[in-house]
């Protein structure tokens, strides 16, 4: 196999690298894994490959000219770790350190796969695993991890509990059920009448066969009379069976549907309790897939499949029953294959156990890709990446596929081996009881009766056989469910929570707050004090930790040392929707949904009224160009406002914030994304929407934040400078510096512009 094959199970090695090193790949090696670190030594940006095969790590320094390699053995570790921002990967033999690379966070993921996948190699050198068994993996389409052969998903990519789904799960759903159990209990009595009912048609033609048409051909009249009613009972079962059946499904059906749809709500309701943590570490698509698909296949299970499996139970029970008190022996013959069929269905469910949850996941990244391209179209267009992002789903699709066909080769064997099985129990039944017939043990109407209820008898037992796939499927579903379930948001709120006072000034006080991410420290012994009415400018390079500091006041997340308050109050004590109903948040990039320009001013305040609405609308001077639109406030904005230009989203975004009245103004970059008559008119309305409100602005163009009442400029987490503009430029320290660098950058701006409109002219 070349190198840089482009096939699904192998990962690509750039061209630029491959001139390079393709000369030195022995005939027999593959190339498990490939890395581009971005740092060198001197924490400057610099590119170096490593490549993994599955024999040896190569790599080439940037102060050396040729290719280092060492041979995969024993000793050999590859150890990951992090710190103030840089990865590092660090290669040892047991006895010295080979070699060392570092790279930006961004890389993180891409560098735990290379190390997961060295570890694999070296598990499989030690365990004597052949190269031609290693080499028949593929690749995960999401994050190009190489899967071994019997992978059938990606786990360097997981961050679901990949334990497998228990059949006892489904017990869980009885939490939904609770509620609708006199139903239930109604639906079980239904189908065990109607399954008795269905019994009776084969136990009447017992006497229908001996006496009336077996003495008929010996020469006895047939008695109308007798037959009328050994008929009338058949016709009579069988419309009893159909009356209580059609009753049975019925009601279950609905009890189904309502445990489905409370199952949906509860998720959905659960789900946006959770943190904005949790909503970080998934995929949307994967969320709309459990909340959709797997709340649909556990429904259809309650309403059709467990009805089926009662029915089979109570079924073949009832049958076990009748057949033995007719003939015990001939009852026993027909039992044999069951204990065959139970342990074969034993043997198949733990295959189905797993693989069912894994297609749940592998179809989640298939509508993730869905997820992520179709609400980004205008950025795939714009970049006309269209062909790319149909191979990236093309290539889940394919995996999803092979996940499928790995499951259907054992589905596909278990059924029709339990129908083989099932017909040669009945051959076996009809050899016995002919010779039963022949010795005189029984009569042929026993015989006849036997095999009716045989019939039945393992036709059920097919049925409940197959039941075993839709049981794994729905447990799977619920194991998915459940996974949202119980997850415990690491914002939660108070057993006892203390009551807001009627009015709220909006005094804010951070003291010594620190917050990490995982195990980096982004907000470090940090002290702040916001009195009621003012406003502060939070001004920074990027990374310095406005944006998570606004995060944390908003309760997004929780401190992980130190307390924030509010009015003297501990914001973690108060309820999080009370306390967020006084904060007002005006982002960057507003986002809009789906609707009327009404509705989305109303969001925060759904009963306000139309009079509200137009207030606060004027307020952020979005009334004019809303009353420029065909339908006006009734105007729909389309998916996330697509039909508005930024300026005009941004006001309307203001509007909504000053419906609610807030006492906590949030302004998060507000009028970086727009031109400058728009940032006036966008800065117009922020007037009228900071006045008389404790306001927190984060601005990149500090000349934006002149009319702040004191600047606080953050670095590295931490407070490093507060004051007003002018006492921090006398000051000449972090903000002066940042001030110089941004009129620098102006100045030169305004010349190129000058220069471009001079040429202009000159045309």
């Amino acid at each position: 196999m070349t190198p840089n094959t482009s096939s699904a199970s192998r990962p690509v090695i750039p061209d630029a690298w491959l001139m390079e090193v393709k000369a030195l790949f022995r005939p027999d090696e593959n190339v498990s894994a490939f890395l581009e670190v971005d740092l060198n030594k001197a924490l400057k940006f610099a590119k170096t490959a490593l490549i993994l095969t599955d024999q040896r790590l190569l790599t080439r320094f940037e102060d050396q000219k040729n290719w280092q390699s060492w041979d995969l053995k024993p000793h050999l570790t590859l150890k990951l770790s992090d710190h103030a921002g840089v990865g590092t990967l660090e290669l040892t033999d047991g006895a010295q350190r080979l070699g060392v690379w570092r790279f930006t966070l961004g890389l993180q993921a891409a560098a735990a796969r290379m190390v997961g996948q060295l570890e694999l190699h070296l598990a499989q050198e030690a365990e004597g695993v052949p190269l031609q068994k290693r080499l028949s993996g593929s690749v995960c389409p999401v994050c190009q991890a190489v899967l071994s052969e019997d992978d059938e998903e990606c786990t360097s990519c997981g961050r679901e509990d990949l334990t497998p789904p228990s059949t006892w799960t489904l017990l869980k759903l009885w939490r939904f059920a609770r509620p609708y159990r006199q139903s239930l209990l109604l639906g079980f009595v239904l189908t065990l009448a109607a399954t008795a009912a269905t019994l009776v048609p084969p136990y009447l033609t017992m006497p229908l066969m001996d006496e009336v048409l077996i003495p008929y051909q010996s020469g006895k009249p047939i008695d109308p009379t007798q037959v009328s009613w050994y008929l009338l009972g058949l016709l009579g079962s069988a419309m009893l069976a159909w009356g209580l059946g059609w009753a049975k499904t019925y009601i279950l059906a609905l009890v189904s549907e309502r445990i489905g749809a409370d199952l949906r709500t509860t998720t959905y309701q659960h789900l946006l309790n959770l943190s904005l943590e949790y909503f970080g570490e998934r995929r949307t698509g994967d969320l709309i897939a459990r909340i959709g698909n797997e709340t649909d296949r556990i429904n259809v299970f309650l309403s059709l499949h467990l009805l089926d499996f009662a029915t089979d139970v109570l079924m073949i029970a009832m049958t076990a029953v009748i057949l033995i008190s007719i003939n015990p022996t001939l009852a026993a013959v027909t039992l044999l294959p069951l204990p065959f069929i139970g342990w074969l269905i034993h043997v198949v469910r733990e295959k189905l156990r797993t693989g069912f949850e894994k297609i749940d996941r592998v179809w989640a990244e298939v509508t993730n890709v869905l997820a992520d391209t179709i609400p980004g179209i205008r950025v795939v267009k714009a970049f006309a990446q269209e062909d790319r992002e149909a191979q990236r789903f093309k290539d889940a699709n394919r995996h999803n596929l092979q996940v499928n066909d790995r499951l259907n080769r054992v589905w596909s064997l278990f059924s029709p081996t339990v129908t083989l099985m099932t017909e040669v129990g009945l051959l076996v039944v009809w050899g016995f009881g002919i010779w039963l017939v022949a010795h005189d043990k029984i009569t042929v109407g026993v015989m006849t009766a036997f095999l009716a209820y045989i019939g039945r008898f393992y036709t059920r037992l097919d049925s409940m056989s197959r039941i075993v796939s839709h049981t794994q499927k729905a447990a799977s579903g619920a194991k998915r469910i459940f996974d949202i379930l119980d997850q415990v948001s690491s914002v939660p709120e108070p057993t006892q929570p203390v009551a807001l006072p009627a009015k709220v000034t909006g005094h804010i006080a951070v003291r010594d707050a620190g917050f990490r991410y995982g195990n980096r420290a982004v907000i470090r012994q940090l002290n702040l004090d916001i009195q009621p009415g003012q406003m502060i400018g939070l001004v920074g390079h990027s990374g310095s930790g406005k944006s998570t500091l606004v995060n944390l006041i908003c309760r997004f997340y929780d401190l992980s040392e130190g307390a924030i308050t509010l009015d003297g109050v501990d914001i973690r004590q108060l309820k999080i929707a009370d306390y967020r109903r006084q904060i007002g948040l005006v982002l960057q990039e507003p986002f809009l949904f789906f609707g009327t320009i009404a509705d989305n001013i109303a969001y925060g305040k759904p009963e306000a009224t139309r009079e509200d609405i137009v207030a606060a609308a004027r307020a952020a001077h979005a009334h004019e160009f809303i009353l420029r639109m065909p339908q006006g406030y009734d105007s729909l904005v389309g998916e996330r406002g697509q039909g508005l230009s930024g300026g005009e989203r941004q006001r309307i975004s203001i509007a909504r914030a000053l419906l609610i009245n807030p006492r906590i103004l949030i302004l998060d970059e507000a009028t970086s994304a727009v031109d400058t008559e728009t940032e006036k008119e966008i800065q117009r309305a922020l007037d009228n929407l900071v006045r008389g409100r404790t306001t927190i602005a984060i601005a990149h163009r500090l000349s934006t934040l002149r009319k702040a009442d004191r600047l606080v400029v953050m670095d590295k987490g931490l407070v490093v400078e507060e004051g007003s503009h002018d006492e921090l430029m006398q000051t000449q320290g972090a903000y002066w510096r940042l001030y110089e660098a941004q009129q620098r950058q102006a100045e030169a701006e305004g010349a190129v512009l000058g220069s471009g409109q001079a040429q202009g002219v000159t045309a």
